[in-house]
């Protein structure tokens, strides 16, 4: 095996997303035609490393394109924006497009955004306000390399970072110093509570079990400067979960908005921001209504999903 694939072999991490979306083999002299449904994994691995191509990288391709098969691409922004996602797993919801709204970063902010899933968050941010700096934080592997293949494919990559991470342990010597603005749609539900999804994306997404409250808001003190700003979706039924928390880790909460489906609903969400070291006083907006009587969304709404 030459000298020149040894070295892109060890800068396999860094290309995998390009491998896994892209399917060019950088400097092998060849790319591939997507014709091998059929194929089963000792076909492809005697047929790759006759490419020269050791079989532990073959089966990583392999794994790579059979899971990329089951991915689709999303528009956003009237096609502005492109997203991949996993048509099993991981799917961002409208709870994203309404935090990402809320969190209106201010210029210059640096940003970081706490369990980004496919990204949809920092590339909706990155969108609106190319002069932030985002750090998008997933701990899940595949969710980090999809946020990686979303940034790229959407030329965002001197506006965000994906750091493949725990939140647990993040620290502002990863983002260059504290940040100005963290952002987190969170998962709601404790740990123990209801059914766990089968599919492990969806069970992260929804359950406490890579990172609970105290978690979120942690993570939040630690890299957020003083006077910075915490912006979360949350569950209304945990809504005093959510405040004590905030104020344990001294991030005082600020403001509150409900969500609700229709104005004869009660509400589900909750938008609630918070400063760190902020000194109390809090303003309960009026309720965000999703759609109306017709059923569409309703002005405020519809005006989320415009660039």
């Amino acid at each position: 095996m030459n000298a020149a694939f040894h070295k892109q072999a060890n800068r396999f991490d860094s290309l995998y997303s390009e491998i896994c979306f892209g399917f060019e083999f950088w400097n092998l002299g060849f790319i591939w035609d997507l014709k091998f449904e059929n194929w089963d994994l000792t076909n492809f691995i005697d047929t790759i490393t006759y490419k020269s191509l050791t079989a532990e990288y073959a089966e990583k391709f392999y794994r790579s394109i059979i899971t990329m098969a089951s991915y689709t691409t999303d528009t956003f922004f009237n096609g502005r924006i492109q997203v991949k996602q996993n048509q099993a797993g991981y799917r961002f919801s409208i709870d994203a497009i309404l935090l990402a709204y809320q969190a209106a970063p201010r210029s210059g902010d640096k940003v970081i955004d706490l369990g980004t899933g496919c990204g949809i968050i920092s590339l909706i941010m990155a969108y609106r306000n190319p002069d932030i700096a985002v750090f998008a934080v997933e701990v899940q592997a595949e969710l980090a390399q999809v946020a990686i293949s979303n940034v790229n494919d959407n030329h965002l990559q001197d506006h965000i970072t994906v750091l493949g991470a725990d939140m647990k342990a993040i620290k502002p010597d990863m983002t260059a110093g504290p940040v100005d603005l963290v952002v987190c749609n969170p998962p709601y539900r404790r740990s123990g509570s209801g059914r766990i999804n089968p599919d492990n994306q969806r069970a992260v997404a929804r359950h406490e079990l890579k990172a609970n409250l105290q978690d979120v808001t942690g993570a939040a003190r630690r890299i957020l400067k003083t006077g910075g700003r915490f912006v979360t979706i949350y569950t209304a039924e945990r809504t005093a979960d959510i405040l004590c928390q905030m104020r344990t880790d001294s991030i005082e909460p600020k403001y509150i908005r409900t969500i609700q489906s229709d104005p004869r609903c009660e509400a589900k969400l909750i938008l609630i921001e918070g400063i760190k070291g902020g000194n109390p006083g809090l303003k309960i907006a009026l309720p965000l209504i999703i759609y109306n009587e017709n059923g569409d969304y309703t002005d405020e709404v519809q005006q989320m999903f415009e660039p």
